[in-house]
């Protein structure tokens, strides 16, 4: 069980590093203003925002993937604490996002999901 809360751990991972492309690469590109919903003058006025939250995405993701790689390693209570404080803090950001902002509710679902999985998959893992 272990494993497959991992697995959904590192899927989470691995979309927050696509979040990152998009806000701190890509956030001017036309599709990604499609993506969010912005105006060519949103993305240029938002832009070094957008690059700095960009950022922390990616740095959950880190977080996330050292733990699954420390977890993996055998240093299981240690990465399980950083698969816990990434995927978690992804999970509390889409919170965060669904109750603050009606109209980006779906795009929250879509940002929690995985973390959410890979979360309560572990725990379930752990305490089996």
């Amino acid at each position: 069980m272990t494993m497959i809360g991992l697995i959904f751990a590192g899927l989470a991972a691995l979309l927050h590093v696509y979040i990152f492309y998009m806000e701190s690469v890509a956030w001017t590109s036309e599709r990604v203003r499609a993506t969010f919903g912005t105006t060519e003058t949103e993305a240029a006025a938002t832009r070094e925002l957008a690059f700095n939250q960009g950022f922390y995405n990616l740095f959950l993701a880190i977080v996330t993937g050292v733990g699954i790689v420390e977890y993996l390693s055998g240093h299981t209570s240690v990465g399980a604490a950083l698969v816990f404080a990434g995927a978690g803090s992804m999970l509390a950001a889409a919170l965060v996002l669904f109750l603050s902002s009606r109209g980006k509710r779906g795009a929250a679902v879509k940002q929690g999901a995985l973390p959410l999985l890979g979360v309560v998959i572990l725990m379930i893992g752990l305490l089996g």
